[in-house]
């Protein structure tokens, strides 16, 4: 997606300079972290179901694994990024992941140009 942004030249000429914005959510799951960034850009702020969808799952999935597991994780969700770090995961807590990762695929299904998963 490209968005432009006018800018008058020497001559007062309106010019208008592109500049490329990356709409898309990328989740990478690894052997002990799971990664998230980006903004989906399927609807304005406030109104994207795929952005709402992708945070409750990470926030679900950090503090279902606090709440009904012994295991220990740090994690960091902000705007546009979400960090959860853990070591060796109980039988319960790898299930939970397991469920955040088949609620991600279908929503990266749903949503091919909005998330993408590495």
């Amino acid at each position: 997606m490209f968005r432009s942004r006018p800018f008058h030249g020497v001559s007062g000429i309106f010019i208008p300079i592109f500049k490329e914005v990356s709409i898309l959510i990328e989740v990478k799951v690894r052997r002990d972290r799971i990664h998230v960034s980006g903004h989906a850009g399927h609807a304005p702020p406030g109104q994207d179901i795929v952005c709402a969808g992708v945070t409750a799952l990470v926030q679900t999935l950090a503090e279902s694994i606090q709440a009904l597991t012994e295991d220990t994780i740090t994690y960091e969700i902000s705007p546009g990024r979400a960090d959860i770090y853990y070591g060796n995961l109980s039988e319960k807590s790898r299930t939970l992941v397991d469920s955040f990762f088949i609620g991600i695929c279908m929503i990266a299904g749903e949503f091919p140009d909005n998330v993408r998963i590495t």
